[in-house]
């Protein structure tokens, strides 16, 4: 297997693992760091852009980030699986619990900015 093939799988399989923990560490500082800080400065805006707006971007863009290292986790647990049952590979076996665990913790991490969100969004900023 060619290295820049290596290495590009390693890649896509960390960030199957975790890109919903760091998207929902971006989500948590963008979302809720910007409306904290903009409402306690006594702001309504970045930057001419209203708060709202920044906070949906900070909702939106990690929620997709996030589905999408859920569908890559999926995938490969399929073809890890499917690899597992016609060859009996430790390494196989391997990648497929880490893209089981990428699968829970994807789908959990969806939620919960899917939650947090819902809620930064529906409260009025600065409230």
């Amino acid at each position: 297997m060619p290295t820049q093939t290596r290495r590009a799988g390693g890649f896509l399989l960390w960030f199957a693992v975790l890109g919903g923990a760091l998207a929902w560490t971006v989500h948590v500082f963008v979302a809720w760091g910007v409306d904290e800080l903009t409402c306690r400065a006594g702001n309504t805006s970045v930057g001419g852009v209203p708060v709202r707006g920044i906070v949906g971007a900070g909702v939106v863009i990690p929620a997709l980030v996030t589905l999408a290292a859920l569908l890559l986790a999926w995938r490969g647990w399929r073809r890890a699986t499917a690899a597992t049952r016609d060859h009996d590979s430790p390494r196989m076996q391997r990648t497929g619990m880490l893209l089981l665990i990428g699968l829970g913790a994807d789908a959990l991490f969806l939620a919960i900015i899917l939650a947090g969100g819902a809620a930064v969004l529906v409260l009025s900023p600065c409230q």
